[in-house]
């Protein structure tokens, strides 16, 4: 015993293990701090194991500040302090601190890291905006021998899922000679967090078919890739696994298979396993809160979020992004509205994912203005708040605004595939080829061409741009097609008029073994009204039938009176009307009004625009239909009575206009415009034209002109639609041979449709035109469509 000169205080000088012993059972920092004090008065401040199980306890309470200063004041660290703070570091979120300290070890001292450095240092390298750091001490731990460490390949492959490096991911886990239970479950979360739901269910069956070893957090990895599919049976057999190795009191696996039941829409089921539950925590709460939310149960949602409040436990943001109703946003505004309030009031937009999910209920609603306000005051911009906010534009028909948020996005941060597939289609509703080969280059230099989806997009914007060839050759070019992949490239050939191509390749399609889907036949009759293929039409339509048990849809029934009443079988078309099975839709009768349109029949046009005036009196389209086709009949009278029930009902018709890219510039026309700076020019262009073609022999087709004027007055006004002067500016703009490609909003006119054949035939250009229908592609005087469209 010693005795301190101060009064009669004696004290018992204390070993290591009695504070080692000490530490380990501190739950507070302020117990943290008196027991290091008595440390220094025991003498004990300069033993390393005593500093190091000191500075791994500071790090966990988070004082990680604490923690540096105390290996700062050690003599002579060794590798495993060194290693426990570098961890330290990494768990408090200070990547720049542990690669520092990791680089300090090997440059000034004599010690060697080993596997746990490494670990370490790569899982703190993750917390950086670049990958490239982690790529550096990959490199590093490959080099000093423990590229096949289990403990090191696990910290790698996680490092790449984070910076969604899919692909670099995989490799590292196939080279792995040997694979634990840590890996092979780091493997399936990663898939999963960047969206490869089935990629994760595949690792899992190797795994299980492997004999490998797997636990709870193995099951409760993998069941959300099965949620998100949507694949009940995958999501039951792995509850079976779970029943039969008692993991199925596990309150992480009964949770996720209430989010599993409840984004099966089996929310019965979902209320029943989340009732198993003793003592729900908040995560299963949230689940069932989210499953009621996006089964549109929002009153059973907002009770039991009532009833978590009233016991005392807070939300927090997964619970508020639970509760907002993003998918089923439609008669929820108010709801909304109070999420909103309720954030405002209880700090909830701290969490970009609850700002996330607000603004794209907004967009949803068409609230854009809202959406955009809330993503603007958002303190934090996520990637997926830049992902929502872009998609609703591209939703909304903003594509303008999301290619220029997008251009502001990268700048900030790196997009991901959600990013690229919503500004693909942004650059598809636009027509804007040289932005969507711009998008294409940044997805080949962030390595993004493997990701299926990316790819779809891809092929739908080149389709859409006009560029068919380039669409198939990405499209030969996928190893993994999904059904949406076949549907994009067969959608393609039908909106460019290749009928036989698209039947083609559904017919590989098949054989392939994958099923076809109600937008797969949607997509084959399309392309089959568009080249009017009638007999091939009602085969496709009798097999979805009969043969895959689909029930047709409104655009199938409208699909097959479409493909009859282009082919002049009007009367056939009206008899497959009296036949479906309930009320015939909108979306028929106008196929039916628009086929009157091409061939001329004014009593049967009649008919169905009564039906059609029924069904949707606000729709100006079929009033400008029916106005037309009186006028082609040379019924100036009846015309104009119908136009001017469209006044009277204060109905706007949308304007025509015209857009063609030059360079990466967009210029739009409208019918008889002088407002372009070349506007002298292109009207030079238009007379120098006309003239060459009137020698050529062509004649005005003034029969849609709406108004009962004299010939020369309507051959004057077809004369300046905004096709043939955006065709004009292409003409002055562009170089001699090179393509014209431009977008009209509305069905391209006969006039202009003849012209064009013409203008190729003179000028010796190649012309696409995609109107509101479908695409044309005009050469040496002739058109893709053979005149059927």
């Amino acid at each position: 015993m010693i005795c301190t000169n101060i009064g009669t205080a004696c004290y018992t000088p204390r070993g290591r293990n009695f504070f080692l012993d000490l530490l380990n059972k501190a739950t507070t920092l302020s117990q943290l701090y008196q027991t290091h004090a008595q440390i220094i008065l025991h003498g004990l401040h300069h033993d390393l194991s005593t500093l190091t199980k000191l500075t791994h306890k500071l790090s966990d309470f988070k004082a990680i500040h604490h923690a540096r200063l105390l290996f700062l004041s050690t003599q002579k660290p060794d590798l495993f302090l060194f290693n426990v703070l570098i961890k330290g570091f990494s768990t408090n979120h200070s990547p720049s601190s542990a690669v520092s300290l990791y680089t300090h070890l090997r440059t000034r001292t004599d010690l060697k890291p080993d596997n746990f450095t490494y670990a370490f240092a790569i899982s703190a390298a993750s917390g950086f905006e670049s990958e490239k750091f982690g790529l550096l001490l990959h490199a590093n731990a490959v080099v000093d021998g423990f590229g096949f460490s289990l403990f090191v390949g696990s910290a790698v492959v996680d490092l790449y899922f984070k910076f969604s490096r899919i692909e670099m991911a995989r490799k590292v886990f196939d080279l792995m000679p040997e694979r634990d239970t840590v890996l092979w479950n780091t493997m399936v979360s990663g898939l999963v967090r960047n969206c490869c739901f089935g990629d994760s269910i595949e690792v899992f069956q190797d795994m299980v078919k492997g004999g490998v070893k797997f636990d709870s957090t193995t099951l409760a990895t993998v069941l959300p890739a099965a949620a998100e599919l949507q694949d009940l049976g995958v999501g039951m057999g792995i509850q079976c696994l779970a029943l039969k190795l008692g993991y199925d009191c596990d309150e992480y696996v009964t949770t996720g298979l209430v989010s599993l039941y409840s984004k099966c829409g089996e929310i019965d089921t979902a209320r029943w396993l989340f009732r198993q539950i003793d003592q729900p925590d908040l995560i299963a709460c949230n689940a069932m809160i989210s499953g009621y939310t996006c089964n549109g149960e929002t009153e059973s949602s907002v009770r039991l979020f009532g009833e978590l409040l009233a016991s005392g436990q807070k939300a927090n943001s997964s619970t508020l992004v639970g509760l907002i109703p993003v998918f089923s946003p439609f008669g929820h505004l108010q709801l909304t509205c109070c999420i909103h309030g309720f954030c405002v009031k209880c700090g909830g937009f701290s969490h970009a994912s609850v700002s996330t999910a607000l603004t794209t209920v907004y967009s949803r609603l068409n609230e854009i203005e809202s959406a955009r306000l809330l993503f603007d005051e958002a303190p934090e911009k996520s990637l997926a708040s830049w992902n929502a906010m872009i998609s609703g534009y591209t939703q909304n028909g903003f594509t303008e605004m999301a290619i220029s948020l997008f251009r502001e996005m990268i700048f900030e941060v790196r997009p991901n595939p959600v990013t690229i597939t919503s500004i693909l289609s942004a650059c598809a509703q636009l027509g804007a080829l040289s932005l969507g080969k711009w998008v294409h280059g940044l997805i080949k230099s962030e390595n993004l061409e493997s990701n299926i989806y990316v790819s779809t997009a891809l092929i739908d914007m080149y389709a859409k741009c006009g560029s068919i060839v380039e669409a198939r050759q990405l499209f030969d070019l996928m190893t993994d097609k999904n059904v949406v992949t076949w549907n994009a490239m067969i959608s393609a050939y039908g909106l460019h008029g290749h009928g036989n191509e698209a039947l083609k390749l559904f017919n590989e399609m098949l054989h392939s073994g994958l099923p076809p889907s109600n937008v797969t036949f949607l997509s084959v009759l399309y392309a089959c009204s568009h080249a009017g293929l009638v007999r091939k039409g009602n085969e496709i339509f009798h097999s979805m039938v009969h043969d895959y048990g689909f029930q047709p849809l409104p655009e199938h029934y409208a699909c097959m009176v479409d493909i009859l009443g282009r082919a002049g079988k009007l009367n056939e078309a009206l008899k497959f009307i009296e036949k479906m099975p309930g009320e015939a839709g909108p979306a028929v009768w106008g196929a039916l009004l628009g086929a009157c349109m091409i061939h001329k029949d004014t009593n049967l046009a009649r008919m169905a625009s009564e039906r059609l005036f029924e069904l949707d009196p606000e729709n100006v389209g079929y009033h400008v239909l029916l106005s037309n086709i009186y006028s082609a009949d040379r019924n100036f009278l009846k015309a104009a009575s119908v136009r001017q029930v469209v006044k009277k009902r204060k109905l706007s018709k949308t304007p025509g206009c015209t857009l063609i890219e030059v360079g990466e510039t967009p210029h739009v026309f409208t019918s008889g415009d002088w407002s372009h700076p070349q506007a002298t020019a292109i009207y030079k262009m238009l007379e120098k034209l006309t003239g060459k073609m009137r020698e050529a022999g062509f004649q005005s087709e003034t029969v849609t002109a709406l108004h009962d004027v004299e010939e020369e007055e309507k051959e004057l006004m077809v004369k300046v639609h905004s096709e043939k002067l955006a065709i004009c500016f292409g003409l002055i703009a562009t170089e001699p041979g090179t393509e014209i490609r431009i977008i009209k909003n509305l069905r391209v006119c006969l006039d202009c449709h003849n012209a064009t054949k013409f203008i190729s035939k003179i000028t010796e250009r190649v012309i696409v035109v995609r109107d509101a229908n479908r695409f044309h592609h005009f050469k040496d005087g002739v058109c893709s469509c053979g005149d059927y469209w």
